[in-house]
């Protein structure tokens, strides 16, 4: 009863700012109804007016669904300090449908991290458009999740409670936590907990939902930062070199998690590395961006171009790295892509893996 009457209250205080914004012209205050699963509502207010009318997001009106990522004619490029500006990309052209591992590598400046941004939505290409989903990207959305080499965990909460921090935000507003922490312990925040343990035993960290971070190898925080940003449920999720700063033992194990967790929660991954192995073995298309090309007189190129884009031999085991057709493929990515004396023509690109459109 107590438990009803607090329930009440607070109803009764959200009309009532709801009536007040109502007389002020204002938007009123989304109420969350405790037992409202986590993550399962998307924040009002997107911009995708599909969303509303239980649609994918981005349909398109003659019943197509677009690609889940989508750079048309996507050029870049940034102010030099002697005056002027360098390109960094050139006309790049992607497509990417749902559920695709994409690994992209290149040479040292060849704009991959740019790239990466722009799908992210923290800056806007200088030429063309990205879109995900039909809606073009112009800021950072939570449809699209990032894992950065650096850690992004607070040092005061535990494994647990860092995972869970984005559900607690999105799923109910602090002052309504506060005045129902009885019945949101009981009915919210539970079920934040049973899917944050669901999401360490993918990372297989369950075992440390208590520790904190610091009590943790490198290796162990990069897997709770993966967990963190796979509860969400991204539609995208992009990764920045987040094995850069590991051993090569735990750079190994973490390549096998993602692969894995991959398959199991089925979204698209961007996944940005230096390392050409690491590429090959995790992704299932496999982007090479250069500098190191030229136009189809012959004429030096500026920026650079997707100068291949094809498939990877796929296996959970890493003893696929020592077959001749992994390997094969790591030799034509260093030659085609990083060699500067091995300069292709824009017409003898392979791109052969690129979706259709």
């Amino acid at each position: 009863m107590a438990d009803e009457d607090a329930k009440r209250r607070i109803e009764e205080r959200i009309a009532e700012a709801a009536r007040a914004a109502a007389r002020d012209g204002k938007r009123a205050p989304i109420a969350v109804d405790p037992v409202v699963r986590a993550g399962s509502v998307e924040a009002a207010g997107d911009g995708d007016p599909a969303t509303a009318t239980g649609a994918p997001p981005g349909a398109r009106s003659d019943g197509g669904v677009p690609p889940i990522l989508e750079c048309t004619h996507v050029s870049h490029r940034y102010p030099r300090q002697t005056g002027g500006f360098q390109l960094v990309l050139n006309d790049i052209h992607l497509r990417v449908p749902q559920r695709e591992f994409i690994s992209v590598v290149g040479p040292s400046g060849c704009g991959k991290s740019t790239l990466l941004r722009l799908v992210l939505g923290s800056e806007l290409p200088w030429q063309g458009s990205v879109t995900a989903s039909g809606v073009a990207v112009d800021h950072p959305r939570r449809d699209r999740g990032i894992v950065f080499q650096r850690y992004s965990l607070f040092p005061h909460l535990t494994v647990l409670q860092n995972v869970i921090f984005g559900l607690e935000l999105d799923g109910t507003w602090l002052l309504q936590k506060w005045l129902t922490w009885p019945i949101y312990r009981r009915t919210h925040y539970r079920r934040q907990v049973e899917q944050g343990m669901a999401y360490l035993r993918t990372v297989k960290l369950d075992e440390h939902a208590n520790k904190y971070p610091q009590q943790l190898s490198g290796g162990m925080q990069q897997r709770v930062a993966i967990a963190q940003a796979l509860i969400m449920k991204p539609r995208i999720l992009l990764m920045d070199e987040p094995f850069g700063a590991l051993d090569p033992g735990t750079r190994e194990a973490l390549q096998l998690t993602i692969v894995e967790a991959f398959a199991e929660q089925g979204i698209t991954v961007f996944f940005v590395t230096h390392d050409l192995e690491e590429a090959v073995f995790v992704g299932n298309r496999l982007l090479v961006l250069s500098q190191f090309w030229t136009h189809d007189d012959g004429s030096s190129g500026e920026g650079a171009k997707v100068v291949l884009d094809v498939r990877c031999p796929k296996s959970t085991s890493v003893d696929v790295k020592a077959s001749s057709e992994f390997q094969e493929l790591i030799q034509r990515v260093r030659r085609d892509g990083f060699d500067p004396n091995h300069q292709q023509p824009v017409r003898t690109f392979d791109l052969s893996a690129a979706a259709p459109g």
